[in-house]
């Protein structure tokens, strides 16, 4: 992804973001899952500014990513964060409506696009996803199943802490912002099966094993009608599965080696087995 179009997804992912807390959720105390909902949580019990919450509990996220993903990806959801925490700050935005059910699917919507056009730019602007992979690696639960838990949790604590139906309709707003981030980022899956066809496959292959260390299947095939002809020659294709979060580290790798290389992206259902959960390196 070009630099300029990954700023530009970004910007408006903070964009959004920033009016789903400040024209709906925040004026209305409602909360979202995630970092983001701790974050509300703890505002509305403590009156600590949001802005602080947001940046400082996403704070350790930013190492956890650059370990886990790359320094850029830390970097580029860094520069994210602090921006919507400037922007939930400074921003001056008037409060939309007072209808609860209309707070939680529109607020859960702008702030779901939010969070998918940042990841569609390369970072994110909510460290649970990190933390969730990051889980995910280490035992036997998938990303989904540790979303999942960790904002069930957040949601008892709310309606201990609050009143049930503010729980409720945080719950609401958690769906709509879900189903807006898999909107946005084309597909609920978890993976990312990635083919590529390049001639320069076996430069592409050492940089994702030895710079991404990510796997790489190497499948030998036959060209057939390509945009220099019939090709009756040998060709070998690679194929690797990785997460969301890291497709845009893959596609820019692929792009510096070979900006002319044949890439399908298709969604992942369901992965067993293999060395998916924890960093390889070595092919499969």
């Amino acid at each position: 992804m070009k630099p300029l179009k990954s700023l530009v997804m970004m910007g408006l992912g903070v964009l959004f973001a920033t009016v789903g807390l400040k024209g709906f959720l925040l004026p209305n105390g409602f909360l979202d899952g995630g970092i983001t909902g701790i974050s509300l949580l703890i505002n509305r019990l403590t009156g600590i500014d949001l802005s602080i919450l947001i940046f400082g509990l996403n704070l350790p996220f930013f190492i956890l990513g650059a370990k886990q993903i790359s320094r850029g990806f830390a970097i580029r959801t860094a520069l994210a964060v602090l921006t919507l925490a400037l922007m939930v700050h400074f921003f001056r935005f008037p409060q939309i409506t007072q209808d609860k059910l209309l707070i939680s699917i529109f607020g859960g919507f702008f702030l779901g696009s939010g969070i998918g056009l940042a990841m569609r730019g390369g970072g994110v602007i909510d460290g649970t996803e990190v933390l969730a992979l990051n889980l995910s690696r280490r035992t036997s639960l998938t990303v989904g199943d540790v979303l999942a838990f960790f904002n069930i949790v957040l949601f008892s604590i709310s309606a201990l802490v609050t009143d049930i139906e503010t729980a409720l309709y945080s719950i609401l707003t958690y769906v709509a912002a879900s189903k807006s981030v898999d909107f946005w980022i084309s597909g609920i899956e978890e993976y990312i099966g990635v083919t590529v066809i390049s001639k320069k496959a076996d430069e592409i292959r050492q940089a994702v094993i030895h710079e991404l260390q990510r796997a790489v299947t190497v499948y030998k095939g036959q060209g057939g009608f390509g945009s220099s002809g019939i090709r009756e020659n040998e060709i070998r294709i690679l194929y690797s599965v990785v997460t969301r979060l890291e497709v845009h580290q893959l596609t820019t790798t692929i792009e510096r080696i070979d900006p002319s290389a044949f890439v399908v992206q298709q969604p992942v259902n369901e992965t067993r087995g293999g060395m998916i959960k924890k960093r390889p390196l070595h092919p499969h």
